[in-house]
This record gives structure tokens, C-alpha cells and sequence, in this order.
């Protein structure tokens, strides 16, 4: 009989709980106004309670997203093209043993996989921007770019 006088207690318990959180819902479905209808609407005909009126709160204007500045913006990208990043241009590569690796010595020639004229790979951060040719520059090696990697192909290869 103690059982049964349990059970109904805790069926009685969990209906005052649910019960609670219907009015709570109910409340709250009240304070919220439909698509065509503004905060004052309702309020105002209706004689319902918002949940500005209870808090004692107003709502509170936010700016747009839109209303940013130009200057801003600038500030923000400039932020963003003094960040340094590492450009490297690939002559190619190969994949050797150990073995073989401990055995080059000065004047050994490594064979790489990438044939005689091929453009090279530009890497930012290790990543394929684009491809070039080597130029000379002043007695120095630079290069020029023939292709630029399109940004929908650089994402496909982060995948």
C-alpha cells in the first residue's frame, strides 16, 4: 500500500512540474509577437502582459551591421595585410630511403619527379596558390606567375 501511495505522490509531483512549465511556455508564447505584429500592437489592444512590462525593461536599439564605417572596415583589413605569411616556390620532390639519403655526399645529383620545363608550385603557408616559371631577376631567382590557383580549387584541397 506504501508503494502505491508513492507512486501516486510522484505522479502528482510530476504533473505540478509539468503543469509549471506549460504556464511558463504559455507565458512566454504570449510575450513573443507574431511575424505581422509589432511589440506595441500587442501590448497596447490586447491588454496582455509583455515581457518588457514585467521586467520593467525597454528594448534596447542595436546599429546595424551595415552601419559599420568605412574607416573601420579599412582599419580591420589592414590589420589583416600586415599579417606575414611564408611564400615558397617547390622545384619538385622524390621519396628516398634512409638508406640511400645517409649516402649522399657533396656533387651527388637526387632525381626529382618533375620533368625539365614543368611550371613550379607556389606554396603560401604550404598551401598551392598558384604556378610560375623561374625568371632571373638582378642576379637573383624569382618567378612568374603563369596560373593562379582558383580559390573553389584551394578549398576543394583543404578537404
Amino acid at each position: 500500500m506504501a508503494e502505491k501511495e508513492k507512486d501516486s505522490s510522484d505522479q502528482s509531483a510530476a504533473d505540478d512540474i509539468m503543469a509549471d512549465w506549460s504556464a511558463a511556455l504559455a507565458e512566454q508564447e504570449a510575450a513573443v509577437p507574431t511575424p505581422g505584429e509589432t511589440a506595441a500592437d500587442e501590448g497596447a489592444d490586447t491588454g496582455k502582459r509583455t515581457a518588457t512590462d514585467s521586467a520593467g525593461a525597454s528594448p534596447v536599439s542595436m546599429p546595424s551591421l551595415q552601419d559599420a564605417g568605412t574607416a573601420e572596415k579599412v582599419a580591420n583589413l589592414d590589420m589583416i595585410l600586415d599579417i606575414p605569411v611564408t611564400l615558397s616556390v617547390e622545384l619538385g620532390h622524390t621519396k628516398i630511403q634512409i638508406r640511400n639519403l645517409l649516402q649522399l655526399a657533396q656533387g651527388s645529383v637526387v632525381e626529382l619527379e618533375r620533368l625539365a620545363g614543368e611550371p613550379m608550385d607556389v606554396l603560401v603557408n604550404g598551401y598551392l596558390i598558384a604556378q610560375g616559371e623561374v625568371v632571373l631577376v638582378n642576379d637573383k631567382f624569382g618567378i612568374r606567375l603563369t596560373d593562379i590557383i582558383s580559390p573553389a580549387e584551394r578549398a576543394k584541397k583543404l578537404r
